[in-house]
């Protein structure tokens, strides 16, 4: 009967000591222990992951700039188009007025008359 008692007084304090390990293993206090453990294990990538971000974010902001500018520029050549039409109209012009010119003086020569023009002697 010794030994029973033995046993059973054994199994109760292995009870007990397993009870007292669990609520030790689950306190709050070692819960925060835990948690502080990850955050400190995981931070560092955290912050890489935050400076790769900003990184990649500067980058595109230039890019951004960069198209915008670009379709302003092709929307800003778009209108031009009604200058060089102007322009195109008046190089035109300014050629048919040199032609008229050149054959005004062109005929000029050919109408004096032979009195007129230098005797070679």
């Amino acid at each position: 009967m010794e030994d029973q008692e033995m046993q059973l007084k054994v199994r109760r304090v292995s009870d007990k000591f397993t009870e007292s390990m669990y609520v030790l293993a689950n306190e709050p206090s070692v819960a925060l222990y835990r948690l502080q453990e990850h955050v400190r294990r995981s931070l560092p990538e955290l912050v890489q992951h935050k400076t790769d971000m900003q990184s990649w974010e500067e980058q595109s902001q230039g890019a951004i700039y960069s198209v915008e500018y670009a379709c302003s520029a092709v929307k800003s050549m778009t209108n031009s188009s009604l200058y060089f039409k102007n322009i195109d109209g008046l190089l035109r012009q300014a050629i048919n007025m040199k032609e008229q010119i050149s054959n005004s003086q062109g005929r000029s020569l050919h109408d004096v008359p032979p009195h007129a023009q230098p005797t070679s002697s």
